[in-house]
């Protein structure tokens, strides 16, 4: 089992930065963020592959304004969020998998972390 801790989370004005860290315990293949908001389905955010040159994968509504990265040394990927909206208000989470297949499938992802809630006021 891999266990996973995020971390970064906060409250910030709309226009403002944040930047999310999750530890992973263990080797993943891929590590994506998700977030969940209110009365709404869990959504891929970004998602990294950690054993394929770190290529990355982005929801198009964050393209431009999030990086997602990942530190190999530390097994740390991190989700450099700019320019955050009031939309972007959710618990974001942290996802890990040894699997291939479609990033943004939470179905997809066999580790979880607890989550870090992110709160963006206008």
């Amino acid at each position: 089992h891999v266990f996973l801790d995020e971390s970064g989370g906060g409250s910030v004005q709309a226009g403002g930065s944040l930047t999310l860290s999750c530890v992973a315990s263990g080797a993943t293949w891929y590590i994506a963020w998700f977030r969940q908001a209110p009365g709404k389905d869990r959504e891929g955010v970004a998602c990294i592959s950690t054993t394929l040159g770190d290529r990355t994968y982005y929801a198009d509504n964050v393209k431009g304004r999030f990086t997602i990265s990942h530190e190999h040394a530390k097994n740390t990927v991190y989700l450099q969020m700019n320019s955050l909206t009031p939309d972007d208000t959710a618990m974001y989470f942290c996802a890990g998998r040894r699997t291939v297949g479609d990033w943004s499938a939470a179905s997809s992802y066999n580790y979880w972390g607890p989550g870090t809630q992110v709160t963006v006021s206008s």
